[in-house]
């Protein structure tokens, strides 16, 4: 079956002496691996659009269940080449790449996360040093995904609590908690910051001028609590310490 939509390459693998194994958040398929036939010759007729972040309009065969379509057409929308062309700013966004597959599920259709991440790298080619526009997204992807942390209520009986536990990704109070370790205590600040943050456009973060101090302890805690639901730290971060 041939099955068109747009598509942003998330990463790719090599496969043989010439041929690529692509993965795409798609927009109207969720993730999607198609296999590229030679696309590393001179004369292929893909060119540049398999580069990572480059939105393309694709075409591919295969079923609805198959785990990799042949990639039959790809042409460039946009290249985000700007994103690509600084070490510092494909390190960031390769972070908010490698929470998407982390957190979306293969051929899970879902045109907000993909919306979302178009957005987001967009806003990035402006500023990609911002980091209230990773902070937003990230935000948001874990709304979607259903791992957004609960932090203006108790996750058991909903009373006010300002001390989140990480093992339970909510605020806890201290009757519920049973004594258990609190990971942070939450300022008003934030927790306030937090709830208005998700009701804001991409397009439209630059007018939000949080404190630097609200700013570190949100993006401090979510980080802290994407790292509990991976169960690891991120291979982009790391890598990015690394070179630091």
């Amino acid at each position: 079956m041939l099955q068109r939509t747009e598509g942003i390459v998330l990463r790719t693998h090599q496969f043989g002496e010439a041929d690529l194994i692509v993965t795409y958040l798609t927009r109207d398929f969720g993730i999607v691996k198609a296999f590229a036939k030679s696309p590393r010759k001179t004369k292929s007729r893909f060119g540049s659009s398999l580069e990572p972040l480059t939105v393309s309009r694709l075409s591919f065969w295969g079923k609805e269940d198959t785990k990799l379509s042949r990639l039959t057409q790809s042409d460039i929308i946009h290249p985000f080449s700007l994103l690509r062309e600084s070490l510092r700013c494909f390190l960031r966004a390769s972070e908010l790449i490698e929470l998407t597959l982390h957190f979306v599920p293969e051929r899970d259709p879902s045109r907000n996360v993909y919306a979302l991440l178009i957005q987001t790298l967009t806003a990035m080619e402006s500023s990609c040093d911002a980091p209230l526009i990773a902070l937003t997204f990230k935000m948001k992807l874990l709304e979607m995904a259903g791992y957004l942390p609960g932090f203006h209520a108790c996750g058991r009986c909903g009373s006010n609590s300002d001390a989140f536990h990480v093992s339970h990704g909510t605020v806890l109070c201290s009757a519920c908690s049973g004594g258990r370790d609190i990971s942070s205590r939450l300022s008003p600040a934030v927790r306030t910051f937090s709830l208005s943050l998700l009701k804001w456009e991409l397009e439209k973060i630059h007018r939000i001028k949080p404190s630097e101090s609200i700013l570190a302890e949100l993006s401090l805690v979510i980080d802290e609590h994407v790292r509990f639901v991976m169960e690891k730290d991120l291979k982009t971060k790391n890598f990015g310490k690394a070179m630091a």
